[in-house]
């Protein structure tokens, strides 16, 4: 049995990833922005041993400091950040957001990175720990489209940080890698995605549970393909 932190984990993705993985017979650690809005998870994880749930705003340095002081030193096998927002509609050049902007970096990139500077002790002590981090196609310097200036360049931001945390650990016993979920059917990804959650987080297993060391720094997407960077 493994030891699996979810970050993100009351809708869409992050809640299926949560269901499959109890499901399993993993332990799960599934981390929730606001406690008072998680009706699903809380349905999920009620009467269920395997599923604990933990406070963990991850757009805020002191919530993901807090979460950390509660988990402890705990080994974990799998941390998946899947928490993320789009950044508002007023995406263009010409007009937009700011505030928005400096909001979603937060959320999108800096979150992150300090959950992987915050956790990196508990997936070391798995002896072979993994660290995942949702991005999007959107990112990639190969996407054909533009738009989205503020979703785009704070989830490429976030492939980086991926990158350079399997750089800087190298000698380190944990794998990072950065994944393309799909146009999923979610919250976020609205009814005309193209895939599940169910297919999605299915996906996303298969990756993890087939990555080695050697793979490390890589971007793939939900089915197992390198995505173009």
């Amino acid at each position: 049995m493994a030891t699996v932190m979810i970050v993100g984990a009351t809708r869409g993705i992050g809640l299926e990833l949560v269901r499959q993985y109890a499901e399993a017979g993993d332990s799960v650690i599934a981390c929730a922005r606001d406690l008072g809005a998680s009706e699903q998870l809380d349905a999920l994880a009620s009467g269920n041993d395997r599923i604990r749930v933990e406070s963990l705003d991850i757009g805020s340095p002191g919530s993901i400091e807090a979460a950390a002081t509660s988990i402890g030193d705990q080994a974990i096998d799998t941390l998946i950040v899947c928490a993320g927002v789009v950044g508002g509609a007023a995406q263009s050049l010409d007009d937009v957001d700011l505030e928005a902007w400096h909001h979603t970096l937060d959320v999108n990139t800096i979150g992150p990175t300090l959950i992987a500077r915050h956790f990196q002790g508990n997936l070391a002590a798995s002896g072979n720990g993994h660290l995942m981090l949702v991005s999007s196609q959107l990112a990639a310097s190969t996407w054909p489209m533009g738009g989205r200036i503020i979703y785009s360049t704070t989830k490429a931001a976030l492939g980086k940080v991926g990158q350079i945390l399997a750089i800087d650990w190298k000698d380190e016993p944990i794998t990072v890698t950065i994944l393309h979920p799909g146009w999923v059917q979610t919250d976020m990804g609205g009814p005309s995605g193209e895939i599940t959650a169910e297919e999605s987080a299915s996906g996303i297993r298969s990756v993890i549970a087939g990555a080695t060391k050697a793979d490390s720094g890589k971007f793939y997407k939900w089915n197992g393909e390198i995505h173009p960077w």
